[in-house]
């Protein structure tokens, strides 16, 4: 889905834009994804498990632009990409039609600033626009200011998948199966 890009503004008064990505943004969201892997222990994958080439990650862009029920949302600031926040759905099956999923992170330095909050507010509503009835998510159970902002959209614990992620370290952690209806 295109996103006509719009201006938000942090905590602290500064210009946030958010758009659609493009295939240009490829080398950047490979980055990005490097360093936030490494930056926190609440994403799915290690930093060297993003083996990603731009032309693989171009085609991912390519494909979200063109679809008519996903969508890809960048944040930048002063033309620096920030964080990026998506609508997926979940499965192609008619009867998982009214499912999406939304996933969002950003560097470290830009949590806490309003700026998720924003990002994931408008994605939410270009799900409704989409035609989605119901936006899901997983969140580690340790992530507490990622669980507060999720609720404070609305979001609702509905399960728990223990011991969902194992690290180099031999530990585990549970996660949460969070859902929140969109008024279809």
């Amino acid at each position: 889905m295109h996103f006509n890009s719009i201006i938000v503004k942090d905590k602290k008064g500064r210009e946030i834009v958010l758009r659609s990505a493009e295939e240009s943004d490829a080398e950047n969201l490979i980055q990005y994804l490097k360093a936030t892997a490494a930056e926190t222990p609440f994403l799915i994958r290690e930093p060297d498990e993003i083996t990603l080439s731009i032309e693989q990650e171009q085609a991912f862009i390519t494909a979200k632009k063109d679809s008519e029920n996903e969508l890809l949302l960048i944040a930048e600031i002063g033309g620096r990409h920030i964080g990026n926040c998506s609508i997926m759905r979940i499965g192609g099956y008619r009867r998982y039609r009214h499912r999406c999923e939304a996933a969002i992170a950003l560097y470290k330095e830009y949590c806490g600033l309003g700026i998720g909050k924003a990002m994931l507010e408008t994605a939410l509503e270009s799900a409704k626009k989409m035609g989605y009835g119901q936006a899901e998510l997983e969140v580690i159970a340790d992530n507490k200011p990622a669980i507060a902002l999720y609720e404070k959209l609305g979001f609702q614990i509905y399960g728990t998948f223990p011991d969902n992620m194992k690290y180099a370290d031999g530990s585990c952690a549970d996660a949460y199966w969070m859902m929140k209806k969109l008024g279809i």
